[in-house]
């Protein structure tokens, strides 16, 4: 079902040029795996056999020498079996693998596949923007911020005008948590951004966990995020706050390929792309190719295309092709695909890593497979 309504998004009919209606429409849908009912183990709840001082003793040396990635359990004051890791059975400490994490990831994309509730039949954009939200509070001046935290769960943050619609993300999110909750939620919504891309046919994102959460005294102030209406120095304040550069603003600024704004959100409506379920550099090619006139409406300042009157363009999206330099990044996407999958691939990874500190290396990263592969 999810899969027949996106391809019915991909292929609608296009009111505009007939350069573009040629080049959209050879972005056939990739053949998709259906998944298996995974089945849910249990949690035993039974104390170990030890008494209470050797439990207090015991859970003190595994802190000592628990590292990155390795989980304690503990449900009503006893250690709790785990689920069946690659590792089999265990109690108390579980380090997971790649294979536990390509687990996860494939709960998510089965998730992704099966609830079509959502808009244009995906919940992949609203998740990617999750991803990105929950990352894109980093300021490197204080070292606070980022994805590491997962602080979104918290007001005031999750209140924030930025992050209006987000909780239906978390929410979807929630099932996979039950399901496998050593994984904290930071890696969580950090790797279901690189699932919902993935699947969204867009390229490999690289990968690694090693994020804690952390409680509300962690939660950054407002006005970290891009806001839509403002122009090309809000960007560069923005993104430079964060540590990017011109070239990298306009990659990450290529999400917008995705998803649409909604009136009771951020108050802007519409979708920047006629698929808006798929990883394309279609944005870059309509901020370039359409011509784009102020909408006229009650709502705030928005773009809308001349040709079909159904899409939209916010000024922060319209100042990359009023600025010289963002231009340049623009035409260099909106030729080549590829390069804007690179280049897109690697400011991504840098986006969700901002302020986490890894005991990992960078090549400790993994690539995780998608289900169409």
């Amino acid at each position: 079902m999810a899969a027949s309504a996106r391809t019915l998004t991909r292929l609608a009919p296009r009111a505009t040029s007939n350069v573009f209606t040629l080049r959209t429409t050879t972005r056939l849908p990739l053949a998709r795996q259906h998944f298996q009912s995974s089945s849910r183990r249990g949690y035993a709840s039974a104390p170990p056999t030890q008494s209470r001082t050797g439990l207090y003793v015991s859970l003190l040396g595994l802190f000592a020498a628990g590292g990155a990635g390795t989980y304690f359990y503990l449900n009503k004051g006893s250690f709790a079996n785990l689920k069946e890791g690659s590792s089999g059975e265990t109690r108390g400490v579980f380090t997971p693998t790649k294979e536990d994490y390509q687990k996860v990831y494939n709960e998510i994309a089965k998730l992704l596949e099966e609830k079509d509730d959502y808009d244009d039949g995906s919940y992949g954009p609203v998740v990617v923007r999750l991803s990105w939200h929950c990352s894109g509070t980093y300021d490197k001046a204080t070292n606070t911020g980022g994805s590491n935290g997962a602080t979104m769960r918290f007001a005031p943050e999750g209140d924030h005008g930025a992050n209006a619609g987000l909780k239906a993300a978390r929410d979807f999110l929630e099932p996979v948590k039950a399901n496998f909750p050593w994984i904290t939620y930071s890696d969580l919504w950090t790797l279901a951004g690189v699932t919902a891309i993935q699947e969204m046919q867009g390229p490999t994102i690289p990968w690694r966990p090693g994020r804690t959460d952390r409680d509300i005294s962690a939660c950054t102030p407002d006005g970290r995020l891009p806001d839509g209406a403002k122009e090309q120095s809000h960007l560069r304040a923005i993104f430079g706050r964060m540590g990017f550069d011109d070239r990298e603003i306009v990659a990450l600024s290529g999400a917008h390929a995705l998803g649409r704004c909604h009136t009771d959100r951020s108050g802007f409506d519409g979708p920047w792309t006629f698929s808006p379920t798929v990883v394309s550099n279609d944005y870059f090619r309509l901020l370039l190719s359409e011509k784009w006139n102020w909408k006229k409406w009650n709502g705030p300042k928005q773009y809308q295309d001349v040709g079909s009157k159904s899409l939209m363009m916010l000024p922060t999206d319209m100042a990359l092709v009023k600025d010289p330099v963002f231009k340049k990044h623009v035409e260099r996407y909106a030729a080549d695909d590829q390069v804007f999958f690179k280049e897109f691939r690697e400011v991504i990874t840098k986006l969700f890593e901002l302020g986490v500190p890894f005991t990992s290396k960078e090549e400790d990263r993994m690539e995780l497979k998608p289900t169409s592969a």
